[in-house]
This record gives structure tokens, C-alpha cells and sequence, in this order.
């Protein structure tokens, strides 16, 4: 099927089977594809944790507006973002691209000394507004790999991300949540909205041409 094909199929997911498991390859695809996506200057500011464990998503039900996903479905992709950039941030990921393409450390100095300088002294809010939206990009691009894998999901931000935040600990690791996105595959009684059609807004109202 064709990418097009695929997210005609998608839906958003109302309600999942709790019996029926993702294959760990499955979510490894799919993982892989947010792993993939395209950041800006390629700093890949942001993390995905997989969860699969029952008891962890338990305790996040609590902040989530719609629990019956946090609990029946299979895995739980939480979107974390950095909660500031650092120099430390910045060097780091530079540094292993040099290392990589067997270049020197330092190669892209002028370009990482301007990142610094643009980002190190705005407002942590400012920065974490930034970093945040590239996480987007990776829901999207997973979003797309598990519908051509026929793997149902349901992207969410309908959630309390302070909750999130504290069961998993994100603030050790410098991360704020950002989206979630849940992964398995549909109750047909209780999934209200699959039998729907499908509707978008046409495209004569969706795209402005320019010529």
C-alpha cells in the first residue's frame, strides 16, 4: 500500500483490546522511524520512552484524560523533549557526528559556537517551546510507520504531563513530556469512532495555492 493508502487507514484509536500485544519488532519499526525524523541542526532534542510495563501504566492513569487507552493498550511512546539546551547538549551531540564520519572534534565550530549563542541565554521556557516542537515531527513519521504495519495508535496530548514527568523521573534526565502516542490494536465493540467516515476538510479549503 501506498503512504497515502496508509493513513487513509489510520485512525484515531478510542478504545483498545487489552488481549492483543505489539510484537517488540513491530515497535522497534516504529521507534526507528521517530529515531529517523529530521530535527533542526540535527540535534534530535528530544527522547521517546517505550513502556510496556502494566504496573507503570497504572500509575499514569491518573493524569491521562482518557485512562482506558493508558491501560488497555499494548505500549505507551512517551515524547520527551530537553527542558533547556546547554553547551554540554550542543558539544555532545556534535562531537559523536564527528566521531562518526571519522572527522576532527571541532570540524563544525563556527556553526555549534552560533547554536550557542543563539539558544544559551533566551529563557528556559522559550527553549523548551523550541525543542518540543521537534518532537512532533517524530510522532508524525511513527504515527505513518505503524499505520503501514497496521498497527493501531491514537496520538495524544490529552494528558497531565506533571504526572508523566514525575512517575518517570524525565527531570533527571533533563526531559519534559511533551505527546504521547498509544500503540495496539482496537476493541471493535468499544472503539466508537472506527466505523465513522473518515472526514477532512476538502482541499480547496485545506491548501492556499501560490502561482
Amino acid at each position: 500500500m501506498s503512504l497515502i493508502e496508509n493513513l487513509n487507514w489510520r485512525h484515531a484509536v478510542k478504545a483498545f483490546d487489552p488481549n492483543k500485544k505489539v510484537s517488540e519488532e513491530n515497535i522497534e519499526k516504529i521507534i526507528e522511524a521517530a529515531r529517523l525524523a529530521p530535527t533542526s541542526s540535527g540535534l534530535q532534542q528530544f527522547r521517546v520512552i517505550s513502556i510496556s510495563n502494566q504496573e507503570v501504566k497504572e500509575k499514569l492513569v491518573q493524569g491521562a484524560l482518557n485512562p482506558d487507552s493508558m491501560k488497555d493498550c499494548s505500549h505507551v511512546l512517551v515524547f520527551a523533549a530537553w527542558d533547556n539546551y546547554t553547551e554540554e547538549r550542543i558539544d555532545k551531540v556534535f562531537d559523536y557526528t564527528t566521531d562518526e564520519r571519522g572527522l576532527p572534534r571541532g570540524r563544525f565550530s563556527s556553526y555549534t559556537d552560533m547554536l550557542k549563542k543563539v539558544y544559551l541565554d533566551l529563557p528556559d521556557e522559550v527553549n523548551f517551546a523550541h525543542t518540543s516542537r521537534q518532537t512532533y515531527i517524530a510522532l508524525g513519521l511513527a504515527l505513518a510507520q505503524a499505520a503501514e504495519l497496521k498497527v493501531d495508535t491514537c496520538p495524544a496530548e490529552g494528558f497531565d504531563n506533571k504526572v508523566v514527568d514525575e512517575v518517570l523521573e524525565l527531570d533527571k534526565m533533563g526531559l519534559k513530556s511533551v505527546s504521547l502516542m498509544y500503540i495496539g490494536y482496537t476493541d471493535d465493540e468499544k472503539d466508537w469512532i472506527k466505523p465513522m467516515k473518515k472526514v477532512r476538510i476538502p482541499r480547496d479549503e485545506f491548501v492556499i495555492d501560490v502561482k
